[in-house]
């Protein structure tokens, strides 16, 4: 009966689990360019090392090493690569450290000091890095798990006390190599916890878009890794900035990462468009109202010989008065995701008035739109950005039939205007993007975007290619076409 429970409770919770809008999969092919960046970024930390000082006495002899500083840093084998339990492994085997050092030594009377260079050889380095969520929902590195060990020092003494110094280093080279053994898994520790949490804290969580407008990149569950890939799931929802607890439903089906033959995959579910486009709905911004000068000339002529049987009825006050052609939309915005594209779907209403001075306007119809967009995406640096193109558009009465067949003429007019007026003032805000959860310093610098068909829905996959040595990657096999590299940048 408990175990009955047990699993009842577990069928529960899945059901009622948050599905994510955007899901990001980084494979093992992009470690190669963050082991290059994080090896390059280790060689500064491990060179700050700084060593307590050595002193200490034999028979009549006194010693004291002291300024050990790490000059150099040779990295000849390393390995980064992904663990499914402790999420990133780096190993580095057979690394050596230049070192330069102050001596000091006394023998009765006689003082010998100088500086000399030394090598830490055979330092072998393994360090596992455990990333999850905190409670606001941002990625971290929770905890560090490291090993470090130097097999010998070499020291190159000389002059007259040589023999005294190679018999002393019996002694001091232990030591020495006792001292930066404690001090290396230090520097890990504190490049991960401190360093590298604090990158990862420039990854977006809840922001602004516009002053309307913020967008949710919570990270819904810790990451997830494989011996090939880690996965991100974030909320990847949209949210008016004047109602910031309001967010809407995620029904649409989960974005779908089946592939590991690039770098970076990024895939959208229809919900994450939905909600953008909810978002403006609830803000108000869907709604467009032109008066006057700026109603174009040949379609204020249009409209006023359409509905010139009503105009003429009125009073000669508001007969010239300036033509208003207002468009408002009724219902949150959807978006369509097939394998031949992404469309959106508006339906809206287009109210046509004359506005006389200090008057109350005076109405001349009101029709719905019904306009389908097209919408391709791109993806630059950090921003998701969209071209949106005018593809379907009618007009019709909701009156009756013969109201709708005398709008017939107005339908290219009122088109014409969309695409000329219209949809190059939606474009310059959607072509400015969305920042997409990527830490500083990090973008993308090409792109391919492919739409996906899944089960029981639709999904939208973007992706980046791994770096190629040429300009073209070969092509993929399979029935997709031939797809560009898309490498990411530091």
């Amino acid at each position: 009966m408990a175990l009955f429970g047990a699993l009842f409770l577990a069928l529960l919770a899945s059901s009622y689990a948050e599905l994510p809008g955007c899901k990001i999969r980084i494979t093992s092919k992009a470690l190669e360019l963050v082991k290059q960046e994080g090896l390059r970024f280790l060689e500064q930390e491990l060179e700050t090392i700084t060593i307590p000082d050595l002193r200490g006495s034999q028979v009549h002899f006194y010693y004291n090493i002291s300024e050990v500083k790490v000059t150099e840093l040779q990295l000849t084998s390393s390995e980064l690569h992904f663990h499914p339990e402790q999420e990133l492994i780096l190993q580095i085997t057979n690394a050596s450290l230049g070192l330069r050092f102050r001596r000091q030594l006394l023998y009765w009377f006689f003082y010998d000091g100088g500086y000399i260079n030394a090598s830490a050889e055979g330092m072998s380095i393994h360090t596992a890095l455990q990333l999850s969520r905190d409670p606001t929902g941002q990625i971290k590195v929770s905890n560090i798990s490291c090993q470090a060990s130097i097999s010998r020092i070499h020291a190159a003494f000389g002059g007259t006390f040589k023999k005294v110094y190679d018999f002393l280093s019996t002694f001091i080279t232990p030591g020495m190599r006792f001292l930066l053994n404690q001090q290396i898994c230090p520097v890990f520790h504190h490049a991960g916890m401190v360093l590298l949490n604090s990158l990862l804290r420039t990854l977006p969580v809840r922001s602004s878009v516009d002053e309307l407008v913020g967008i949710d990149y919570s990270l819904l569950k810790d990451p997830v890794a494989s011996v090939s890939n880690l996965d991100l799931e974030f909320r990847g929802a949209f949210f008016p900035l004047a109602e910031r607890n309001w967010s809407l439903p995620n029904q649409a089906v989960e974005p779908q990462l089946q592939e590991e033959e690039r770098m970076v995959y990024v895939a959208f579910s229809e919900f994450f468009f939905d909600s953008a486009m909810e978002s403006y709905f609830q803000a108000g911004a869907l709604q467009l109202s032109l008066v006057g000068d700026k109603v174009p000339h040949d379609l204020d002529m249009l409209l006023r010989a359409t509905y010139f049987g009503s105009i003429v009825l009125l009073s000669p006050a508001v007969i010239d008065s300036p033509m208003k052609l207002e468009l408002r939309v009724t219902a949150p915005p959807r978006c369509t995701i097939k394998p031949s594209g992404t469309t959106i779907s508006i339906t809206a209403t287009v109210t046509i008035a004359l506005v006389p001075p200090n008057q109350p306007e005076v109405q001349l119809s009101s029709m719905t739109m019904d306009a389908r967009l097209s919408a391709k995406m791109t993806l630059r640096g950090k921003a998701l950005r969209t071209q949106l193109d005018l593809r379907k558009f009618r007009i019709y009465s909701n009156q009756s039939a013969l109201e709708s067949l005398a709008l017939i003429p107005l339908q290219d007019p009122l088109k014409a205007m969309l695409q000329v007026g219209v949809m190059p003032i939606i474009n310059e805000r959607t072509l400015r993007g969305v920042q997409i959860p990527l830490p500083e310093g990090i973008n993308f610098v090409r792109e391919v975007v492919t739409n996906h068909a899944v089960s029981r829905g639709k999904g939208k996959e973007r992706r980046a290619a791994p770096p190629s040595l040429a300009p073209q990657c070969p092509c993929l096999p399979g029935p997709e076409p031939s797809l560009l590299g898309c490498p990411l940048s530091f």
